[in-house]
C-alpha cells in the first residue's frame, strides 16, 4: 500500500523476523536517488544522544560503503536537529596499532575528504576518543570540535552487539535501528515489541527520518 502511495507509512515486524521484513521491503520500495539505506539506532545516555551506524544492513562495509553510511547518518541527525560530528569508528586511533579493518576506515576518510561533504568527521578512532573530550585531547590533530554525536561502526556486527549490549546493561535507552534511505518511509520493529516501541517508530515513520 506504501509502495502504491494508497498509505503515508508503514510499521511493521512484531510478529516476523527483521530480516524477512526488510527483504519484502525492499522489493517493493527502492532507495531514495542518490541515498543509500541504512540502519540507525538512537542511544540515549547521560543526558547525550548518539547515532550508531549501520545497525542493520552492512555487514562488512567497504570503505566507499562506509564514507556513504556516514553521509546517510550525517544527514539523519541534521532532520533530527543535531549538528553532526561524525567519528569513524575502530579498535585504533589513528593508525596505531594497524590493521586491514583500520585501513578500511582510515579509506573512507579520505573518501570523504575528497568529496567535500559539509559536516565534521574524522577518524579512525576508538569508542573512548570519540566519546571523550579527555581522550580526544591526546589527539590534537583530531577535526571534531568537541564529541562525536555520531558513529559510524567498521562493521554490522560490532553496531549490533554494541547497542543491544548497552540496552541490556541499562542506563541507556536504545531505539531502532531506525531505516534510512528508502523512498517511502517504512520502519521495522523487534520481535514481540512493546506498545511504546511501536508508537516510537510510528512516530519517526510519519516524521520521515528518511529525508
Amino acid at each position: 500500500m506504501v509502495a502504491l502511495g494508497d498509505a503515508d507509512a508503514i510499521v511493521s515486524g512484531v510478529t516476523r523476523n527483521y530480516s524477512t521484513v526488510l527483504d519484502d521491503f525492499r522489493r517493493v520500495i527502492d532507495p531514495k536517488p542518490g541515498h543509500r539505506v541504512i540502519g540507525i539506532s538512537l542511544v540515549l545516555a547521560r543526558g547525550r544522544t548518539v547515532l550508531v551506524a549501520d545497525t542493520a544492513l552492512h555487514d562488512m562495509p567497504s570503505a566507499r560503503e562506509l564514507a556513504e553510511i556516514a553521509i546517510e547518518a550525517a544527514g539523519a541527525a541534521r532532520r533530527l536537529g543535531y549538528e553532526p560530528r561524525v567519528a569513524m569508528l575502530a579498535y585504533s586511533n589513528f593508525g596505531q596499532p594497524e590493521g586491514e579493518r583500520s585501513e578500511k576506515v582510515r579509506e573512507a576518510v579520505e573518501i570523504l575528504d575528497d568529496w567535500g561533504v559539509g559536516f565534521e568527521y574524522d577518524g579512525e578512532m576508538g569508542a573512548d576518543v570519540a566519546l571523550s573530550s579527555d581522550a580526544m585531547s591526546s589527539y590534537p590533530f583530531c577535526r571534531l570540535s568537541g564529541p562525536a554525536n555520531v558513529l559510524i561502526m567498521p562493521a554490522y556486527h560490532s553496531a549490533s552487539i554494541s547497542t543491544k549490549m548497552l540496552q541490556e546493561l541499562g542506563g541507556s535507552t536504545v531505539i531502532g535501528p531506525l531505516l534510512v534511505g528508502f523512498d517511502k518511509p517504512v520502519q521495522i520493529v523487534s520481535l514481540g515489541a512493546r506498545d511504546s516501541d511501536i508508537v516510537n517508530m510510528a512516530a519517526l515513520a510519519a516524521f520521515n527520518l528518511g529525508g
